[in-house]
C-alpha cells in the first residue's frame, strides 16, 4: 500500500541527524541517503536511532536475505512459509500443528554469560507462545573454547549453561536435546543457540500482524528499563577488548514474570478478542510495530509516555529501542479492551493502552503530545524498505590445502585400545552430562527418551488426543564446514534428519540458526554462500523445506590487530513426526547375546575426524566421505526396519566414528560388544573415521530372517559386526576393556575440567 511521505515532527526541539550520528549508530552514509530519500527531510536523532536498528543486520538481514530467498521453503505439512509468522508452523495432523524456531544469542553470552543465555532462552519461548503454541520442548545448540586449558572458556560454560538452567527449569518447559562443541576459535565469541518447540491447534494459531483503523494497541508484560538499548546494533558488529563496555546492551531475564506472560498469552488465544501479537525481541518496541504495521498495511499512533517504564529519565529513542524482555505488542480488537485487560490483570501484568491503528501505512511515535518521530513502517522491514545487499565473495585459499590431505598421510598407531580411550576422553566426544543435568527434562512428564534414550529427543503430544510424538534434534559438525560449506552443510542437515529417522521419526521440517563471521569479508560470504546452496540441496532432498530461523554475522574478534572468525556454524534445527508412539526407537542395546549390524558404506576415511585433530594433530582435510543419494536410501532403510519391528536398538555413526557409537549404545543398560572390522579398511578409519551414512542396529535372533531379507532387497550395503556381550568389550578378539572402564572415561571427563576455576 502506498504510503505519503511524512512531515518533519511538530516537535522544534527535536534536531536535525547527521551523517556522522547515522554512522556512530552503525548505519552506512549511502544508508543515511536514503533514509533521507525515503522521508524527504532529514532525519531526527530519534528516527536515525530507529532505522539504526531496523537496519542493522540482526533485524534486517539485509547481507543474506538475498541468499536465503533461495532455500526451499514449501512441502506438504507447511502452515506458513519462512518469514511469515514469528517461528515456523507445520501440520502435524488431527487439527494441531507445531512452532518452532531456533535464535542465537552470541554477543550478549560473550561478555554476560549467565543472564546473555538465559534472555536468549526467553525471547525463543515467546516467539512461540505469541503464537498461540504452548511451548513444549527446548533444545541447545552452544560452542566455546578449549576448557582444558582456558579459563574463560570455563566461564563462558559455567554462565551459560546455568543461564539456561534457571530460566528454562523457572519456565517450566523440558530440555530434550542439544549440543556442546569445543574448539579454540569460539574462545573469544562463544555460540549460544536456543531452540524451542510448541503446538497449537490449526484454527487458534495468533499471527504478527495489525490492521483495521482505530483498533487499540496495548504493550503487555513487564516495564521498560535501559537494558538492551541499542542491543540489535550491538550483535551487528565484532566482539573486541571494548565490549564490555557495551554491557548495557544486554538484557536482563525474568522467567517468573515469563510464565505469566505464557499464561495470559494462551488464555487470549482461546478468545477471538486480538487482531495481532508479536514478541518484543530485538529493538524492542520499534520492530514491533513496524513489522506488525508493514504486514496489515495499517500505521499505528504510539504514545511513548503511557509505555510503563523502570526508569523515571528514559528518553524516547530509548523506549524505542530497549530490549527489556517479557514484554509483548498487542492489537486488540475496538470494543474487546476490557475483556483483554481481565485476563492480564488476572494474571497481574502490565497492560497498558499506548496507542492505535491508523490508516495509511505511518508509524508515528508521540512524546507527551509531541510528535518524537514520524516513519513509514514499510520502509523499516525486512521484505520492504530495508537495503539487501550481495557482497563480494573469495574462496579461502585453505580449501585448496584441505584437499590434499589422504588417509595413508598418517600411520595407523600401534595401541588402538589406547587410542580409544583417549578418544572418548575428549570433551567433543565425551559425555556432556555436566551440561544437561543442570536442565529439567522430567517438567510437564512429556519426555518419551528419559530410561530409553534415543538419537532426537521425543515428546508427548498428549494434547493432540493421540498416540503421537514429535522428534526434535538440533545438528552441526563446525569443523565439516570449515573444511567444505557445502558438504558440511549438506551433512549437518542430513544428520539431523538421521537422527530422527533412527528415533522412528518422519522429518518434516527445518529451522536454522546460521553462525559466521563479517559478511563484508569476502571469504566468509563465500563459506555463507555455499552453506546456503548445501542446505537447499539436503532440505529438498529430504522434503524438509526451511521455515525460518536466524542469521547471526560478526561472530569474530580482533587478536593480535587480526580479525579471526569462528568456524562457520549453520546449526540445523529439525523436526519430525511419529505418528505412532509405540515405534519409537531407542539407541540402547536392549541384552546380551543380540546381533549387531552395520548399515551404509564402510570407507578408509579418516578425513576431519576428532581421531585425525585429536591424535594427529591433523588440522587441514576434507569433510569426511558424503553421498547425498546413499545416505537418504540408508534413511529409507532403516524407517522401514523400525516400522515393521525389526530392529532392537539404532544409532548413527557421527562424531567420534563406529566406536564411539557402540560404547553410547552399550552405556544405557551397561553392555558390551564384540565385533571384527573388515580386513580391506584400515583399524583406525575403520573405528574412528567418520564417514557418512552409516547406522549401527541391532537384532534378536526372531528379527534376522526379516531383517536380511528387507536389506538385501533395498541393495544399501551392511555387514554383520558381532554381537552384544554383557560388559566387555571386544574388537578383533583383542581386549578393549570393559563398559564401566570406558564410562569411568566418557562420563568423568568435562566434571573434572570444570572443577577447575
Amino acid at each position: 500500500m502506498a504510503t505519503k511521505t511524512p512531515a518533519a515532527p511538530a516537535n522544534p526541539n527535536v534536531e536535525e541527524a547527521t551523517v556522522e550520528t547515522a554512522r556512530k549508530l552503525g548505519l552506512l552514509p549511502e544508508e543515511f541517503e536514503r533514509i533521507t530519500e525515503i522521508l524527504g527531510r532529514t532525519p531526527n536523532f530519534t528516527e536515525v536511532c530507529i532505522y539504526s536498528g531496523m537496519w542493522s543486520e540482526h533485524c534486517s538481514y539485509k547481507n543474506s536475505i538475498a541468499l536465503l530467498k533461495t532455500l526451499p521453503r514449501k512441502g506438504p505439512r507447511i502452515l506458513a512459509e519462512a518469514g511469515q509468522e514469528n517461528a515456523g508452523l507445520i501440520d502435524i495432523g488431527d487439527g494441531w500443528a507445531c512452532a518452532f524456531k531456533i535464535e542465537s544469542h552470541n554477543h550478549p553470552s560473550a561478555i554476560e554469560p549467565y543472564q546473555g543465555a538465559a534472555t536468549g532462552v526467553g525471547g525463543i519461548n515467546r516467539d512461540i507462545f505469541t503464537m498461540g503454541a504452548r511451548p513444549i520442548a527446548q533444545l541447545n545448540s552452544l560452542r566455546f573454547g578449549d576448557i582444558a586449558t582456558t579459563a574463560s572458556s570455563r566461564w563462558h560454560m559455567r554462565g551459560v549453561v546455568k543461564g539456561i538452567g534457571d530460566y528454562g527449569n523457572a519456565f517450566g518447559v523440558p530440555v530434550l536435546g542439544g549440543e556442546v562443541y569445543f574448539d579454540p576459535c569460539y574462545t573469544t565469541n562463544p555460540l549460544v543457540n536456543a531452540m524451542s518447540v510448541g503446538v497449537v491447534r490449526t484454527d487458534k494459531v495468533i499471527s504478527a500482524t495489525s490492521h483495521g483503523k482505530g483498533n487499540p494497541v496495548y504493550i503487555v508484560g513487564s516495564a521498560t528499563g535501559k537494558d538492551g538499548i541499542h542491543g540489535a546494533s550491538f550483535a551487528s558488529k565484532d566482539i573486541t577488548g571494548s565490549s564490555v563496555d557495551d554491557l548495557p546492551a544486554v538484557q536482563v531475564g525474568d522467567p517468573f514474570m515469563e510464565k505469566l506472560l505464557l499464561e495470559a498469552s494462551l488464555e487470549l488465544a482461546q478468545t477471538d478478542a486480538i487482531i495481532g501479537m508479536q514478541d518484543m525481541g530485538a529493538a524492542g518496541i520499534t520492530c514491533s510495530t513496524s513489522e506488525m504495521s508493514a504486514k496489515g498495511e495499517h500505521g499505528m499512533d504510539i504514545h511513548l509516555d503511557r509505555v510503563p517504564l523502570r526508569q523515571s529519565d528514559m528518553q524516547p529513542w530509548e523506549i524505542l529501542l530497549s530490549e527489556s524482555q517479557e514484554r509483548m505488542l498487542v492489537v486488540v480488537k475496538k470494543g474487546r479492551e476490557a475483556e483483554v485487560k481481565a485476563i492480564f490483570d488476572k494474571w497481574d501484568l502490565h497492560c497498558e493502552h499506548i496507542g492505535d491503528v491508523t490508516g495509511g501505512g505511518n508509524l508515528r511515535y508521540f512524546w507527551h503530545g509531541e510528535l518524537v518521530a514520524q516513519v513509514p513502517a514499510e520502509s523499516l522491514v525486512l521484505g520492504g524498505g530495508a537495503p539487501v545487499y550481495k557482497r563480494e565473495q573469495k574462496e579461502p585459499a585453505r580449501f585448496k590445502e584441505n584437499r590434499k590431505f589422504r588417509t595413508d598421510m598418517v600411520p595407523v598407531p600401534q595401541d588402538m585400545e589406547q587410542v580409544a580411550m583417549e578418544l572418548l576422553g575428549s570433551p567433543n566426544i565425551a559425555s556432556k552430562r555436566w551440561v544437561y543435568e543442570q536442565y529439567d527434562t522430567m517438567v510437564r512428564t512429556l519426555n518419551l527418551g528419559t530410561n530409553a534414550p534415543s538419537d532426537a529427543g521425543l515428546v508427548l503430544l498428549r494434547e493432540t488426543g493421540a498416540n503421537k510424538a514429535l522428534a526434535v534434534t538440533v545438528d552441526c559438525n563446525a569443523r565439516y564446514v570449515n573444511a567444505d560449506p557445502h558438504v558440511g552443510t549438506m551433512i549437518a542437515v542430513s544428520e539431523a534428519a538421521r537422527n530422527i529417522v533412527c528415533s522412528g521419526g518422519q522429518p518434516a521440517g527445518v529451522t536454522n540458526c546460521l553462525n559466521f563471521g563479517n559478511p563484508y569479508d569476502p571469504e566468509v560470504y563465500w563459506q555463507f554462500a555455499q552453506a546456503i546452496k548445501g542446505m537447499s540441496e539436503a532440505c529438498i532432498e529430504f522434503k524438509t523445506p526451511v521455515t525460518g530461523g536466524n542469521v547471526s554475522f560478526y561472530n569474530q574478534s580482533v587478536i593480535d590487530g587480526h580479525e579471526v572468525a569462528v568456524f562457520p556454524t549453520p546449526t540445523i534445527g529439525m523436526v519430525g513426526v511419529l505418528d505412532d508412539v509405540h515405534k519409537r526407537m531407542t539407541l540402547a542395546f536392549p541384552a546380551k547375546g543380540q546381533l549387531i549390524f552395520l548399515i551404509g558404506k564402510v570407507t578408509d576415511d579418516i578425513a576431519c575426524s576428532e581421531y585425525l585433530v585429536r591424535h594427529h594433530n591433523v588440522q587441514h582435510s576434507p569433510p569426511p566421505y558424503f553421498n547425498l543419494q546413499e545416505e537418504h536410501l540408508v534413511h529409507v532403510v532403516v524407517g522401514h526396519l523400525i516400522k515393521r519391528g525389526l530392529i532392537t536398538a539404532a544409532h548413527d555413526v557421527s562424531d567420534g566414528g563406529l566406536w564411539t557409537t557402540l560404547v553410547e549404545m552399550g552405556l544405557p543398560n551397561g553392555l558390551g560388544f564384540d565385533i571384527v572390522t573388515d580386513g580391506e579398511i584400515r583399524p583406525d578409519a575403520f573405528l574412528f573415521g567418520e564417514g557418512q551414512g552409516r547406522v549401527v542396529v541391532s537384532i534378536t535372533e526372531e528379527q534376522e530372517d526379516g531383517f536380511l531379507d528387507l536389506m538385501r532387497l533395498s541393495k544399501v550395503p551392511f555387514i554383520l559386526l558381532g554381537h552384544v556381550t554383557k560388559g566387555k568389550l571386544r574388537v578383533d578378539d583383542e581386549s578393549f576393556g570393559t563398559i564401566e572402564e570406558a564410562r569411568a572415561v566418557y562420563e568423568g571427563v568435562i566434571p573434572a575440567i570444570m572443577e577447575e576455576q
